[in-house]
């Protein structure tokens, strides 16, 4: 539904009257109409992401001047949490990244913003280092990440934490393999990727896992860039 109602010229009430034009079908117990015992966890975040660009992707050939090439397609979800040795209290903290947004017929994507499924707001910095045993090594958009073409799609982002207590981390992410697709001959957009940096060492992380940060690492999360569009 939300991918129908981006494409209306004004805007309308959402409501019951909206639907009518639209059928849906969505076998039982498939990914998007599971039932249990099936994981919903990332159905929210990752999967309505990537449900957006299967459909704008399949319009886009009936109105390819009014759909976008594929923006980052994740919400890069970040959690972690420990113990607070300076404080003497317990930390957790979560939120998501932003990203690229792809390019379109009339416009370059934009650079370093939530699209589609998420809206989260930033934390400052300032704050964020103040409540929490952890130092923003940076937070920068990633240059070239955007897939070429007439229309440039947008960069994501880089994001480099240190960890000063040890932590357990969480990632949900994806597009690590395969960058958000281009629309007219525009290129794709760079796939994501996580890495943990340990006394120096780089380990490469998947899209999604459960880690183990020891005191001093820094996490770097860098997303995906945008589609390239004509």
């Amino acid at each position: 539904m939300y991918c129908f109602r981006c494409l209306i010229r004004a805007d309308v009430p959402y409501n019951a009257g909206l639907l009518r034009p639209i059928r849906i079908i969505a076998p039982e117990r498939s990914v998007v109409n599971a039932g249990p015992p099936a994981a919903m966890a990332a159905g929210n975040v990752e999967t309505s992401q990537r449900i957006t660009d299967v459909i704008l992707g399949a319009l886009a050939q009936a109105v390819p001047d009014r759909i976008p090439a594929a923006s980052s397609g994740t919400m890069n979800n970040l959690s972690f949490g420990g113990w607070d040795t300076r404080r003497e209290r317990p930390f957790s903290y979560y939120e998501t990244i932003a990203g690229g947004m792809g390019a379109s017929a009339h416009a370059d994507g934009r650079s370093a913003i939530h699209t589609h499924m998420t809206n989260s707001w930033n934390t400052p910095v300032e704050a964020f280092e103040h409540e929490y045993p952890v130092q923003v090594r940076s937070y920068r958009i990633r240059p070239a990440s955007g897939g070429k073409g007439a229309h440039r799609g947008g960069d994501g982002i880089v994001r480099e934490l240190k960890f000063l207590e040890e932590a357990d981390v969480t990632i949900l992410s994806d597009r690590r393999e395969r960058g958000p697709y281009g629309l007219a001959g525009g290129a794709s957009g760079q796939a994501g990727e996580n890495a943990l940096i340990v006394k120096g060492k780089i380990s490469k992380l998947p899209a999604k896992i459960r880690v183990t940060a020891p005191r001093g690492s820094v996490l770097q999360i860098s997303t995906p860039g945008g589609g390239g569009f004509g």
